[in-house]
């Protein structure tokens, strides 16, 4: 096993390392130049300084008799090919000044041709006869041409060595599979570190007892499942899953998404499906997991267009593969999806994915054990329940849980504080679901008093209609999109709504609009979210949940979750288009009759609906206790604390309100918050 993870380690080195700045490359240059540099040197002067001497002052030391001719500094004319001039080496004699002596000199000067007969003349006066040396310059005029050509290769060649040759090993590999094998020293996770899925890790848990024990299954005549798909909504821990499975499991771990496959060029993502298995058969007993596999199974024969579909001709390689190989040879297919309708049907059958599980929202006992496996990595104050923080975050799943408490962690230093505490907690769990509280946003006292009203309506029908959830809060403070927000919670957790909750429900969703046209007499464009969710529930009670008398217990169209293009843009409607505008007049009638209980119920009440917006104007915040006070006794008793009474009143000893840890129910169909601007 030790061998094991030292050859992961070092694939997942090398296939995780990307090119850097070649260093050495630069170094290499740097001492090349200068090696040219001496070499020109060298070549010109012979690593010898020669001074060069004009044809004027020449002509003064020939007269001078200053020019040496003897063995060491003969008198050499040097003719070059090609040239119009001519150069003579020698040396002259550089009298001393004062008792220094005189030194002899090595020169060079340059000869035009039209002075080479008077230049012969002088030289043989002087009774000096130079030798001739002729020089072709050819190679080195063309060395000095191709030089910086040259150069500048060298530099191409040694700062991208790293990348051309990353690029020739990926020419060479276009087609070998990209899963990244997981390293048992680097996986940290265990199955001690996933909460709120126990059915899932029970099913789960027989593949990683196959995995270290075989004979255990086999012995019976038992196989296990070639391939298990995980079905569930964003952040369920699917992932987490499987990487615990990993964690678990002494055996190699494939990873690869599933869009890895899929690439411009025909061919490449069959071929790396193939080399996949074939890495996993060498490995085995081993697992390979495919994160996001809809985005290579989706159903075949549905793309919109024509042209070769290479994503079809990877999944035909896929099915092909996992049908197959065996179990007994111990590779086992882990998927992850949240999309399960728009996969092949060829890809869930027995024989490739015999099993699917689903992971689900966690439910309240779920909610806490998440919440507990993340507060091991913070501190929390002494006294905060993580029970009741649970209770209070219906329909949140484990991404988001680990969400609240990393903003609550977060918050608690901003503060200052020794430890998160049960209010950090209650905020950071509505800014993880509704967004950050905008207090900076500048409102007119108009527009805060159309929002106080607004959201007063809401308030007031959940507390006065019967088959509601309990209120948790109501604020006029902008939060996200809206400009307000009424929030409830539900006594437990809900899988099913009764007719007369989903009519209160919509009744509540009017109360906003209602309520403007009480007070104002005119409306405003900030129920347009409440008008949208009143909606689409009306029309599921309709279409979907048998909840119309007239229509009866008859699904009209197929309603799926997600929207399939490549599926749904050839699906015809079936039913006639008489029932389609019954089905409009049974939506219709339905948010009418709420819309008039709600203006019935205001209109009723309309001194506690008054004594509301006016206490949130002045507050902007309070919890469903207090409004409850203010319909049972016509007035607030106990105030926000900290807040100051409105202007001549007189409030009563304050007492501590009473505590509410609450979230709304996001659960379908109902909403969990009803906003006073638009969303």
């Amino acid at each position: 096993m030790a061998q094991f993870d030292r050859n992961s380690q070092r694939e997942n080195k090398n296939r995780g390392s990307e090119p850097n700045f070649n260093w050495r490359g630069v170094i290499l240059i740097v001492i090349a130049f200068s090696l040219i540099a001496m070499a020109m040197l060298f070549y010109r002067g012979g690593m010898q300084p020669v001074e060069d001497v004009p044809y004027n002052r020449f002509l003064e030391l020939l007269e001078n008799k200053q020019i040496v001719n003897d063995k060491n500094y003969p008198l050499v004319l040097v003719v070059e090919d090609g040239r119009p001039t001519q150069t003579l080496r020698g040396a002259y004699v550089r009298q001393g000044i004062g008792s220094a002596p005189s030194q002899q000199v090595p020169f060079r000067t340059t000869i035009y041709l039209t002075f080479t007969n008077d230049l012969q003349q002088k030289l043989a006066a002087a009774g000096i006869q130079p030798a001739i040396k002729t020089e072709s310059n050819m190679l080195a005029q063309t060395v000095v041409g191709f030089l910086p050509i040259a150069l500048f290769l060298l530099v191409l060649y040694f700062l991208f060595r790293q990348q051309i040759r990353m690029a020739g090993k990926g020419a060479l590999n276009f087609g070998k599979s990209k899963a990244r094998m997981l390293a048992r020293d680097k996986n940290k996770i265990t199955f001690r570190d996933v909460a709120g899925v126990e059915e899932a890790k029970d099913e789960v848990q027989e593949l990683v007892e196959f995995l270290r024990d075989p004979k255990k299954f086999q012995k019976l005549g038992g196989r296990i499942p070639k391939g298990v798909l995980m079905v569930g909504p964003p952040g369920t821990g699917k992932t987490l899953l499987a990487r615990a499975i990993a964690g678990e499991a002494d055996v190699p771990f494939f990873s690869i998404s599933g869009s890895d496959f899929v690439e411009m060029f025909v061919g490449v993502g069959a071929s790396r499906v193939r080399d996949m298995f074939e890495q996993g058969k060498k490995s085995a007993p081993c697992i390979i997991f495919i994160d996001e596999i809809d985005a290579v199974g989706r159903h075949r024969g549905h793309g919109v267009g024509g042209g070769h579909d290479e994503r079809e001709q990877t999944l035909n390689a896929l099915l092909v593969e996992m049908d197959g190989f065996d179990t007994q040879e111990g590779v086992i297919i882990i998927a992850a999806t949240n999309r399960p309708d728009v996969l092949d049907p060829a890809l869930l059958r027995p024989g490739r994915f015999d099993r699917q599980i689903t992971v689900n929202l966690p439910d309240v006992k779920g909610r806490e054990e998440i919440l507990r496996v993340h507060a091991k990595k913070v501190k929390l104050a002494e006294g905060v329940d993580l029970a009741v923080v649970a209770r209070g975050t219906p329909g949140y799943s484990g991404a988001e849980l680990a969400n609240v408490i990393n903003e609550a962690a977060l918050l608690a230093a901003r503060r200052g504080l020794k430890g998160i505490t049960l209010a950090e907690l209650e905020e950071a769990r509505d800014k993880v679901r509704w967004g950050k509280e905008r207090r900076s946003l500048a409102l007119s006292e108009k527009e805060k008093e159309n929002t106080a009203y607004h959201e007063a309506g809401h308030a007031l029908l959940l507390e006065l209609l019967p088959h509601t959830e309990p209120l948790h809060k109501v604020t006029i403070i902008p939060r996200g999109p809206s400009l307000g927000s009424t929030m409830w919670l539900p006594e437990e957790d809900k899988y099913t709504n009764r007719k007369n909750e989903l009519l209160a429900g919509l009744a509540v969703s009017m109360g906003g609009r209602v309520s403007e046209e009480i007070v104002f007499g005119d409306i405003t464009n900030g129920a347009r979210g409440d008008i949208k969710t009143a909606t689409a529930i009306a029309r599921r009670m309709v279409c979907e949940w048998g909840m119309s008398e007239k229509m009866g217990m008859v699904e009209y169209g197929e309603h799926e979750d997600y929207v399939f293009l490549g599926r749904d843009i050839s699906r015809a409607r079936d039913y006639s288009e008489a029932t389609a505008e019954q089905i409009d007049q049974e939506v219709r009638k339905l948010l009418d009759d709420a819309y008039q209980l709600a203006k019935e119920t205001l209109i009723a009440h309309r001194d506690k609906l008054e004594v509301i917006a006016k206490a949130l104007l002045e507050f902007e915040t309070l919890d469903g206790s207090q409004i409850k006070e203010i319909v049972d006794h016509g007035r607030l008793i106990n105030p926000p604390p900290g807040a100051s009474p409105p202007p001549g009143k007189k409030m009563p000893a304050e007492k501590p309100p009473k505590q509410v840890v609450a979230a709304p129910d996001v659960t379908p169909p109902l909403p969990g918050a009803l906003g006073g601007a638009p969303a």
